[in-house]
């Protein structure tokens, strides 16, 4: 049997929710991943699951499969889901494009996109409120400004994802040993002001179209996270929040996105502002959360594939939860430093309004992909990269 839709990137939580989206909406799927134990890959929705070569190490032997797999079968889209295979499939965008819809920006609006100073700095000129942030081009800048910083800062590379790579220098001491560090992994990171840790986060997602128009757009604020210090979403709630709506629009905009996109901002409790952090320019982790409140991005994206016209979806239910817990908010808890300001609701698990990206009593087997999922990191290069890289 043929499918419709191809996805990469099996093994992640957000790759389980775009299955699930569109297999509730009768669309079939084909799920790839660098290895068999693939979370998505054991959905009752993944009509057909596949091995490919890894995009990290065989970067060209994964591109012609993947071009192989749309040339033999017909598919109506191809969906990657992950940092890496956005980025490999958006040099190829107008060769895939002849066999398929292939929904990612051009590869120069890709790299802007996913490098923080340049967002930063075009936000800025956009009127919309960033920290105060340092660039540096010269590691003898350091030497004038470690004694003026407001500390604690944020040491944080300009291209990277989540938690991966962030300090957090008291003093100026630190500030050398850490900004050194980090810089000879990732070169000239940003260092910003620290916005203070009870400032909610916030993340603006929107589909847009060829033609730059908004055909969804969804809010949510961060509950919890980890690492506690900020990092994905463990507890999260769909609310209002026009502002925020507005400013990211503005930013995509200016952009001239097309396809889906996440506009992460926190709210700095100092002047109730919300500052700008970065831009997600793919699908997001916490992407389950919009489909169950009314927002179905994937088969927004599918109905966009095939040329269907629809008004551009604007509302949802407000108030919806939708919680990572394996292993997300357990390891939360863990690592909370005062695990008695959770208790006794960390441990409600049947909360009406709340939704899992993971668990599901219809869909049950991704969960047993997950639980066995650590032993892809004895055999799998690409897992032992991913377990270095970040918690995930």
């Amino acid at each position: 049997m043929s499918c419709d839709v191809f996805l990469t990137d099996g093994h992640w939580r957000k790759t389980l929710a775009t299955v699930r989206a569109l297999g509730i909406m009768g669309v079939r799927v084909t799920v790839g991943e660098s290895t068999r134990l693939a979370t998505a890959a054991f959905s009752k929705y993944c009509h057909r699951r596949v091995v490919y070569p890894s995009p990290l190490f065989k970067a060209s032997e994964f591109i012609n499969f993947v071009k192989s797999e749309m040339v033999r079968r017909s598919y109506q889209m191809l969906l990657p889901m992950e940092d890496e295979t956005v980025t490999l499939l958006s040099k190829y965008r107008s060769e895939f494009s002849q066999w398929t819809y292939l929904p990612v920006p051009s590869q120069q609006k890709l790299r802007f996109a996913q490098n923080k100073a340049n967002v930063l700095k075009l936000a800025e000129k956009s009127g919309i409120p960033i920290p105060k942030t340092w660039y540096i081009h010269d590691i003898s800048m350091l030497n004038d400004l470690k004694d003026e910083l407001p500390y604690p800062v944020v040491i944080k590379p300009k291209n990277s994802a989540g938690a991966v790579g962030v300090f957090y220098p008291k003093n100026s001491k630190e500030l050398m040993k850490q900004y050194l560090t980090l810089h000879r992994r990732f070169p000239y990171p940003l260092i910003q002001e620290q916005i203070p840790s009870h400032g909610a986060g916030y993340g603006a997602s929107l589909l847009m179209d060829e033609a730059g128009r908004i055909k969804a757009s969804f809010v949510h604020k961060r509950l919890r996270e980890y690492p506690n210090t900020g990092g994905a979403s463990t507890l999260r709630v769909s609310v209002r929040h026009d502002e925020i709506l507005d400013m990211a629009s503005t930013l995509l905009k200016t952009l001239d996105w097309f396809g889906v996109a996440m506009v992460e901002f926190k709210m700095d409790p100092r002047d109730r502002t919300p500052k700008l952090m970065e831009i997600n320019p793919r699908f997001w982790g916490s992407l389950f959360l919009a489909v169950t409140a009314g927002v179905n991005f994937p088969y927004l994206l599918y109905r966009m594939s095939r040329g269907e016209k629809f008004t551009p979806v604007e509302h949802y239910q407000i108030g919806k939860k939708c919680r990572w817990l394996l292993p997300g908010d357990i390891l939360h808890f863990i690592h909370h430093p005062k695990k008695g300001d959770l208790l006794p609701g960390f441990f409600n698990f049947w909360e009406k309004h709340t939704a899992y990206d993971i668990l599901s009593a219809k869909d049950p087997l991704p969960v047993l992909a997950r639980i066995l999922t650590p032993l892809t990191f004895l055999y799998d290069k690409d897992m032992k990269h991913r377990l270095k890289q970040r918690v995930t």
